[in-house]
């Protein structure tokens, strides 16, 4: 008997629960597809021997495949079943962690910076340039409660959904002129007088992502010295360094301009693109401190960097607790090595005058096309990415027919043209266009 109500019983208690399982989970619909990924999935589908793919941000070959940089071919080497650094793999999120920001720092305010001399920064590893933002969302919405970001209109899609999971409010200033393909500057300069005091604004140092238009030497001046008046904090987004100019120190030369002028700064840096480990996720995020006369109290001791840095590896803490081993030790091999590192230099060169190079090959087979268009914005844009001018009806055309695919809004990326696909993609655009 006592058998026979535990099986009712087991089966009431199944079927209950069972019911209830159903109901879990119902309201919940499937996300909208993030725009880059659906470019990437559309492309991967076709069957097309002439298909392009010009949506992925990540370098490819002139033969369209993915690179893997002689300077990591040699970290790999060195790391391979050997104590690399000196270290033990277990130890490593501890004893790497901090080769890896130190070294960074160095990309991003120059080995002799006064930040590096006297220490006054506080950095944590992060899972790439996407972890690094999400830690820095996470960080202003704790201290800065009901805060809101700045981001350039248009920015980089996932942006919007970091500072959203952030629960931190966004809004946009302007940047990207559609007529000229350039960027807005006075509308610019407008909405950064017109922000509240002490407003969040994220910014991208380089290679802007996705119109490739960045300021100037001298706007960039205009630009840091008007946050210095209002106050401003920028938070820049470093993921494409040595990608506009084949420099990484003149790519640099942005931060560098707003760290002179005393600007207290944020920063997040990627190597997943300049070193092709999109893979591995490798990113620093650093929260600097600059002395000077306003935020002295705030920034003049290691205690205070101590106490940011404790509150960012608890947040990290939370979300992921460490990053993978393998591309911190890549990442910081390469830095910390004068001859890889020189490598790596050289090799990020080369990648920025491919792109550059085929930039001008597409511009020139454009014009020799005798389109009535001007594509002087192709040349005049820089880094990975070219905004194209395209319409979401001409993007359209071009994937129906002729099997090239890249995002809605016109965005190519330049690592996808090759010397062999270019004449067909150039074709392609001019018939698409030429109608209007």
């Amino acid at each position: 008997m006592w058998n026979c109500f535990l099986t009712r019983t087991s089966r009431c208690f199944s079927t209950s629960a069972g019911n209830k399982a159903l109901k879990w989970w119902d309201h919940v619909a499937p996300a909208p597809k993030d725009p880059i990924t659906s470019v990437t999935e559309a492309f991967l589908a076709d069957t097309s021997p002439t298909k392009i793919n010009l949506g992925v941000g990540a370098y490819r070959d002139d033969e369209g495949k993915p690179v893997v940089l002689q300077c990591v071919r040699e970290a790999e080497a060195r790391i391979a079943g050997c104590d690399f650094l000196g270290i033990g793999r277990e130890s490593v999120s501890s004893a790497v962690s901090s080769k890896l920001v130190e070294e960074s720092v160095k990309l991003v305010y120059g080995k002799n910076s006064d930040i590096i001399k006297e220490g006054r920064f506080a950095g944590v590893q992060a899972l790439s340039g996407t972890g690094a933002c999400r830690l820095f969302a996470e960080f202003q919405r704790r201290f800065y409660p009901g805060s809101q970001i700045f981001m350039t209109d248009p920015t980089w899609s996932n942006h919007h959904n970091i500072w959203r999971d952030a629960f931190v409010p966004e809004r946009t200033f302007q940047y990207y002129h559609p007529d000229s393909k350039g960027l807005n500057f006075p509308a610019l300069m407008d909405d950064v007088k017109n922000a509240p005091d002490g407003s969040f604004f994220l910014l991208h140092p380089c290679a802007h992502n996705p119109t490739g238009v960045d300021p100037t030497e001298e706007q960039w001046r205009e630009i840091s010295y008007l946050f210095k008046v209002k106050n401003h904090f920028p938070f820049f987004d470093m993921a494409y360094q040595g990608f506009a100019s084949g420099d990484l120190d003149r790519d640099a030369q942005s931060i560098r301009i707003f760290v002179e002028d005393g600007n207290l700064i944020g920063c997040a840096q990627s190597f997943a693109k300049n070193m092709g480990l999109y893979g591995h996720r490798v990113g620093c995020l650093k929260y600097v401190h600059i002395l000077d006369y306003i935020l002295s109290v705030l920034c003049n001791d290691a205690k205070q960097a101590a106490a940011i840095k404790s509150q960012l590896q608890q947040i990290a803490r939370a979300m992921y607790s460490s990053p993978p081993v393998h591309g911190i030790l890549l990442v910081s091999g390469i830095l910390s090595d004068p001859n890889m590192k020189a490598l790596w230099v050289e090799e990020v060169k080369v990648m920025a005058n491919r792109i550059q190079s085929l930039r001008t090959t597409l511009r020139k087979s454009l014009e020799q096309l005798s389109s009535s268009l001007n594509w002087e914005h192709i040349t005049n844009q820089v880094g990975m990415f070219c905004f194209s001018g395209l319409t979401p009806e001409q993007v359209d055309r071009l994937q129906r027919g002729f099997h090239i695919y890249m995002t809605l809004d016109g965005r190519m990326s330049m690592a996808g043209v090759t010397t062999g696909n270019v004449s067909y993609l150039a074709n392609a655009i001019h018939e698409v266009t030429k109608f209007g």
